[in-house]
């Protein structure tokens, strides 16, 4: 069985606070997901003081009128913050995980040795950013919200001539809208993207509900995303599209089983079935009282439960044998 990667998105519902950072992860840690992941940033170097927020936004938050930079800044995560993180995620049994935004943030990550990269969306265009990536030859999970064929591609070609394996490059089918609607899903681009650019494939997930991750999971991905936080009505700009912690553990759950459900590409007969193969197949019997020496027909014998005796499929080989004794009605024929 293939084991499918399940990230659990904190991302920035900490509100920059380092104690609902911990309670986060006990949450992710309780749920079963293999990693917690935030995002590590400078506001100042990640958007210009002029940036607007996106609409979604400005929607989630209570607070109006600030601009892009100003809401980050509260949502920044310190070097210290990220050591003590590392340190609580590890007495958890969790793995951390974190999305750099600019190049000082890459590069600090890069000094914390993670062994796997995560390129958001709005950075697949980045190309300095992705060169940087490239240069650490560790695993890179590429999300493409925002993105067409050839932006995908794009990415994936300056991770190559950068040195990076495409065995090493999973791409996540993503849509950037917090909620993302049903209808904007277009979940079968995820298998169009690993036929087309020869990838492994995977999915992050901005919906409501945990529906489409196990979709994902059912239809090929090997790498789940979910954002999460502890309470919906939170303020702050991702709280809305973002499971609570018994609706995280509720999927994990769904794709483990999911995960056992898919087996393996043979059809075969499982050995919780095998019992019920007798019980609910069929023999040839008797239609009524056939005497020794009479010829089987279509008159004289059927087709009933249960299949401990002859298989109705030698239906052909048994018409006109001749009966070697003498059989009641339903009695299973022998010859």
């Amino acid at each position: 069985m293939n084991k499918t990667i399940i990230i659990a998105e904190a991302g920035v519902n900490h509100n920059g606070s380092i104690e609902l950072a911990k309670k986060l992860i006990d949450a992710a840690s309780a749920a079963g997901v293999d990693y917690i992941k935030f995002q590590t940033f400078d506001a100042k170097k990640l958007a210009s003081k002029n940036a607007p927020k996106a609409n979604y936004q400005d929607k989630n938050m209570k607070e109006s009128g600030s601009s892009q930079q100003e809401m980050l800044q509260k949502l920044e995560l310190s070097p210290e913050d990220h050591y003590e993180l590392i340190a609580y995620c590890k007495q958890k049994n969790i793995h951390f995980f974190s999305t750099a935004f600019d190049l000082d943030s890459l590069d600090f990550l890069a000094s914390l040795k993670l062994g796997l990269w995560k390129v958001p969306s709005g950075e697949i265009t980045n190309y300095p950013y992705l060169k940087r990536m490239a240069e650490t030859s560790d695993p890179i999970i590429l999300s493409t919200g925002m993105s067409n064929m050839n932006d995908i591609r794009n990415a994936i070609d300056a991770f190559v001539s950068n040195g990076v394996s495409k065995d090493n490059i999973t791409v996540l089918h993503c849509n950037t809208e917090y909620p993302t609607p049903m209808d904007d899903v277009n979940l079968k681009a995820m298998n169009f993207i690993g036929r087309e650019l020869d990838v492994r494939i995977g999915y992050s997930d901005h919906t409501l509900g945990i529906e489409v991750p196990i979709a994902a999971v059912a239809l090929g991905a090997t790498i789940i995303e979910k954002h999460f936080t502890l309470d919906r009505n939170m303020d702050g700009p991702d709280h809305k599209a973002s499971l609570e912690p018994h609706e995280l553990k509720e999927m994990v759950k769904a794709i483990r089983n999911i995960e056992k459900a898919l087996g393996v590409e043979e059809k075969k007969i499982s050995p919780s079935e095998q019992k019920n193969m007798f019980v609910a197949r069929k023999s040839i019997v008797a239609a009524k009282d056939i005497k020794k020496g009479d010829l089987f027909t279509e008159e004289n014998i059927t087709v009933k439960r249960p299949g401990t005796g002859i298989s109705p499929m030698e239906w052909e080989n048994v018409l006109g044998k001749v009966a070697v004794s003498d059989f009641m009605e339903d009695d299973l024929i022998s010859f």
